[in-house]
């Protein structure tokens, strides 16, 4: 089986296709942006892209991703090494605290931003949700999404 994760392809060895998404690109890919947290789904600490779709990858089996594109938080930057405008609104607005959950917190604000280009604090709240922080930076996170939907304006103008 191969498996097309950042726009390369990589062989997955037969003794490796039982296992969760989020194990093969942690363990076999060396693709550690992705956390395991809670390990059925919840946390969101796992989340990547999935044919375009943020996805919790700790439930889903690596077997069924024969023809999926995964994108994972490696695959956000461009090839000259530019962060994704999320990934530079998080450390404009300083996000980070203890930096766990923030893997997840930017692949699911760019699944956001790529639905809904310039969302409302609403918007924000309810997809955001769904990612869980214990740091509280909820408001530092909303404001990062806000100046990266500008930012992302402003190139596509």
């Amino acid at each position: 089986m191969q498996l097309r994760v950042n726009g390369e392809v990589h062989d997955i060895p037969d003794n490796w296709q039982n296992e969760t998404l989020l194990t093969v690109l942690r363990e076999h890919l060396g693709l550690v942006g992705a956390k395991h947290g809670c390990g059925v789904g919840v946390c969101g600490t796992c989340t990547i892209h999935i044919d375009g779709v943020a996805e919790r990858s700790c439930v889903i089996p690596v077997a069924g991703m024969a023809d999926a594109e995964i994108v994972t938080i490696e695959g956000l930057a461009d090839d000259n090494g530019n962060l994704h405008p999320v990934q530079q609104a998080w450390l404009d607005e300083r996000v980070v605290q203890c930096g766990f959950c923030q893997a997840g917190q930017i692949m699911q604000a760019v699944a956001l931003l790529e639905q809904t280009p310039l969302p409302d604090n609403a918007a924000v709240a309810d997809t955001m949700s769904s990612n869980l922080c214990r740091c509280g930076t909820q408001s530092r996170i909303r404001r990062a999404i806000h100046r990266a939907a500008e930012k992302m304006r402003d190139q596509h103008d």
